[in-house]
């Protein structure tokens, strides 16, 4: 009896791990998780690049640019709201085709998963509240430094202090830092603009980086990451990618920088 219990239990792990991993093939090679359908994923927690509504659904510059890439593709966008740190390897295992999440490009994430041409820049800057005299990374030294999980920006924080905050979203340690119980946060600079305009007491300092955002894809779906880059060009030459980036931005953060 005990052996037959074994037996059936290894079955059902089996069953429930392939279908966590499963995906279609289309006949242009693209591998989807679901036929006809973008599976994309964002975090739901990082306005105004995605955030999550009442009704449980995501909206924002992430998910309408993910919306429109599925538009131009011929595929119904899915979304699908999964935690940061973990979206990555979530396209990696195939549970996502893609992330749209406003992953930055970095040598670390591009052993896991390939990246599209970028879709907006931008950078890592420091905050502070009002009144602060902490101005450079420099001064960062010791301090009480917030940053996101999984995100870039622990980098830069680990090279001046260990005394590090780590918080499920960008906009929890802002909020946190506007409270006054942090020294300083640092993340993206497009991040800390969005919540001073929505009223956090918080101040921007230097700029530490220039950053790329793209669209993350698994190695194995070279297909879909061809046919993701040809649409993210079409929505650059058709001025979509633009006018999504000036209704959640009012500026234009799809065009590299000089």
């Amino acid at each position: 009896m005990k052996k037959t219990l074994m037996v059936l239990l290894g079955l059902f792990l089996l069953t429930a791990l392939a279908a966590c991993g499963s995906q279609t093939e289309t006949e242009s090679g693209m591998k989807l998780v679901e036929e006809g359908k973008f599976t994309f994923a964002a975090s739901g927690e990082f306005k105004p690049f995605s955030w999550t509504l009442e009704d449980g659904t995501m909206t924002g510059f992430d998910i309408e640019v993910g919306e429109a890439i599925a538009k131009e593709i011929g595929l119904e966008p899915v979304q699908k709201k999964h935690k940061f740190n973990a979206i990555v390897e979530g396209v990696k295992s195939g549970r996502f085709d893609a992330a749209v999440a406003s992953h930055t490009i970095t040598p670390d994430r591009q052993e896991h998963v390939d990246f599209s041409t970028p879709y907006y820049y931008s950078g890592a800057q420091i905050f502070t509240q009002p009144g602060s005299n902490l101005e450079t990374l420099e001064d960062l030294e010791g301090k009480t430094v917030g940053v996101s999980k999984g995100s870039t920006y622990m980098d830069y924080a680990e090279e001046v202090t260990d005394d590090i905050k780590v918080y499920d979203s960008d906009v929890v340690a802002l909020q946190v830092l506007s409270e006054g119980k942090l020294d300083a946060v640092i993340t993206d600079f497009l991040t800390g603009k969005e919540g001073i305009s929505n009223g956090l007491e918080i101040v921007g300092k230097t700029m530490l980086d220039r950053s790329e955002q793209a669209v993350a894809v698994a190695k194995d779906n070279p297909e879909l990451l061809e046919q993701v880059n040809e649409a993210l060009e079409i929505l650059r030459e058709n001025g979509t990618l633009k006018e999504l980036s000036e209704k959640y931005f009012d500026a234009d953060i799809t065009t590299k920088p000089e």
